[in-house]
């Protein structure tokens, strides 16, 4: 890994924040693993997104300062990331001041590393593309050690749809200084490959390396699930094309070690990338995580858990062969979920409980459903409007996805 390469972590998702305790965590396990880097950008903090322009009060600021200080004593990049595309005004010298005021309050905490982050925003500003360079142009001869842009049109979909307007990748490529990285998702938000043919056109668009916003362990856009299975679906290749890769993980701490862990190991990796191996691996790893007041947990089925909770686009092995088999591993897979209420770290139980629990509900009916010789089957436990139930299930109902993304009644 080049020792300019970004590799790391983006807390960069749309639900409550991490805690102090749990970045402090994070750090560590960055240090060990050989990450370097820690973008600041939780979409709730208020003050980075919504209320931009307001100053940090003394306790947020402090906080901010105990972050970077700690990332300075584990020589990782701290990068902190501002959101302000919602209502920005470009061109206004109001707004551009509120802009320098921020960074300079961040310098004073110590911060030299910063992003201005333009996604998830309508797009339909005139002249877009030349006001946020304009903009991000501007800053970076403020002095700053480097400034990053997240653009609006930030994966394949968004830059075929001409989000953000007419040619607007080209033109922010070609009026954005060469110093600026730029962030992309790959052809989709939550990409489940991201091949280095698509970055090498891209290479072209921007005429830089992108810096790669990876989403693939992304969950705050479907509160049911999350996902610990490998960093996979990106080629060894990729890393020579890229300025870095910086995953942008489940909103629940606990649950990301496999995916951080995994992340690390294809950096570091000269040999094929195994992400299964690296799955197995990692979980070993997690698996002390696991203990319990009572008897030990076993690897294979912690493995078969995750397994259910993999990746976006895709169940792991055992979890397919539990589909298809049914009895034996559902039963043994129920009776996981039933201990985890045993575990003693109970931030990692508290992550995982809801998640556990409803897997366990559907176990149980499946479990009832075949050990009974009732037609039709009905549970005692699962009474119609208690299970299943609620205004989005009703609406999930409503229409049926097919694989080529289509939807009909």
């Amino acid at each position: 890994m080049e020792r300019n390469f970004l590799a790391g972590v983006i807390e960069g998702f749309y639900g409550r924040p991490w805690s102090q305790i749990e970045r402090f965590e994070l750090f560590d396990w960055m240090k060990t693993w050989g990450l370097n880097t820690y973008l600041y950008a939780p979409k709730d903090d208020l003050k980075h997104r919504a209320l931009w322009r307001e100053p940090y009060s003394a306790d947020e600021a402090q906080t901010l300062r105990e972050l970077i200080a700690r990332c300075t004593e584990r020589n990782l990049r701290f990068i902190y990331g501002l959101s302000p595309g919602l209502d920005i005004q470009y061109g206004h010298g109001p707004d551009s001041n509120h802009l320098k005021k921020r960074l300079e309050q961040m310098t004073s905490l110590g911060c030299e590393h910063f992003a201005l982050l333009f996604d998830d925003i309508s797009g339909d500003t005139k002249d877009l593309a030349q006001e946020q360079a304009r903009l991000a142009n501007a800053l970076l001869k403020l002095g700053y050690r480097s400034l990053l842009l997240c653009p609006t049109a930030y994966c394949g979909r968004m830059q075929k749809r001409k989000h953000g307007g007419e040619d607007y990748l080209s033109i922010l490529g070609r009026e954005l200084s060469p110093e600026i990285d730029v962030f992309w998702t790959g052809p989709e938000i939550i990409s489940r490959e991201i091949p280095v043919a698509h970055i090498q056109e891209l290479q072209t668009v921007l005429r830089r390396k992108p810096l790669i916003w990876d989403n693939l362990h992304a969950n705050d856009y479907d509160g049911r699930r999350f996902y610990c299975g490998p960093y996979s679906g990106r080629p060894s290749d990729l890393r020579s094309e890229v300025r870095g890769l910086l995953l942008n993980p489940n909103n629940e701490f606990p649950l990301n070690y496999v995916p951080l862990r995994t992340l690390a190991a294809f950096l570091r990796t000269e040999k094929a990338w195994d992400p299964r191996k690296a799955y197995v691996s990692a979980m070993k790893e997690w698996l002390p995580r696991f203990a319990t007041i009572g008897k030990k947990l076993a690897l294979e089925d912690l493995i078969l858990f995750g397994d259910c909770y993999y990746l976006p686009y895709n169940e792991g092995p055992e979890a397919e062969i539990l589909l298809r088999q049914g009895s034996k591993q559902a039963k043994r897979l129920r009776d996981f979920c039933a201990r985890l209420a045993e575990l003693r770290d109970r931030s990692l139980f508290y992550a995982l409980h809801r998640r556990a629990w409803e897997l366990r509900e559907e176990l149980d009916l499946l479990i009832g459903y075949f050990d009974s010789e009732m037609t039709p089957y009905r549970s005692d436990s699962h009474l119609p409007g208690t299970f299943r139930g609620g205004i989005v299930a009703r609406l999930q109902r409503l229409l049926t996805q097919h694989e080529n993304g289509t939807f009909t009644p």
